[in-house]
């Protein structure tokens, strides 16, 4: 890991962002559609450093955060702290970014429209899972994407999920007997099955405490998010799936 990397790390790791990768512009551009594509939009940019969580420490450094602040009572309170906690770090003094600091989040189109996941899987930080969610060598589905830092020079970082793949070998397979609405099957997840299924019911989807199938992941049960995280995530999941309806 480069020393600049090393000095993010240091900075966010105390806020639970404990996952960072690295990926070219170039080898991310050739896998992604058009409008994903950041040579057209930062034609300077050179590597593209993606920021995340692996296992509940993000969780718990929200729930500090919120229990000091009210400001984090209003709508999207996990994103308004993501931006505040990402944009302390890397504008901190002495971190060498190469020009002002350019950051994408996954909750934006602006300045970018990243596709996280396939940033993530190109930075060898997770592979995509039959549950639609990337996963981790140590914290298995755990994980989440946060941000993405743009930089006009190239750094390299480990690749922990380089080779990595678990699904295909997995015998049980319990993620897809858990799905009460069956969205996850042998081809992966199916969205508009599970939308579906979320939509129909008005007195509680079954799901509203936790998707059962990454519950019943059989990869890194100790790194599972604490059950307030899984119930947000969830209504967030929801209300997501609901505005694509209208």
């Amino acid at each position: 890991m480069t020393v600049l990397l090393a000095q993010l790390r240091d900075l966010l790791a105390p806020q639970g962002l404990n996952l960072i990768g690295a990926a070219e512009v170039a080898r991310y551009d050739a896998i992604v559609p058009p409008r994903h594509a950041v040579g057209s939009r930062a034609p300077d940019a050179r590597t593209l450093v993606v920021i995340g969580n692996g296992g509940g420490a993000f969780w718990e450094a929200f729930r500090r955060h919120r229990e000091r602040e009210a400001s984090t009572r209003g709508p999207g309170p996990l994103d308004a702290f993501t931006r505040a906690v990402v944009m302390h770090a890397v504008e901190s003094p002495g971190l060498d970014l190469g020009g002002p600091p350019r950051v994408a989040f996954p909750f934006e189109d602006e300045p970018l429209a990243l596709s996280f996941v396939h940033l993530a899987e190109c930075a060898g930080l997770g592979r995509r899972s039959l549950l639609g969610v990337l996963v981790h060598p140590e914290f298995g589905p755990w994980m989440a994407l946060r941000a993405a830092l743009l930089l006009p020079f190239r750094v390299a970082a480990p690749r922990p999920a380089d080779g990595f793949d678990p699904c295909p070998g997995c015998i049980d397979r319990p993620c897809i007997s858990a799905c009460p609405g069956g969205a996850v099957g042998p081809g992966g997840w199916d969205v508009p099955r599970c939308a579906a299924h979320r939509l129909s019911r008005t007195d509680g989807d079954g799901c509203d405490a936790g998707c059962h199938a990454r519950i019943a992941c059989v990869l890194a049960p100790e790194h599972r998010y604490p059950p307030e995280a899984l119930a947000f995530h969830q209504a967030s999941a929801r209300a997501a799936m609901a505005a694509r309806t209208r």
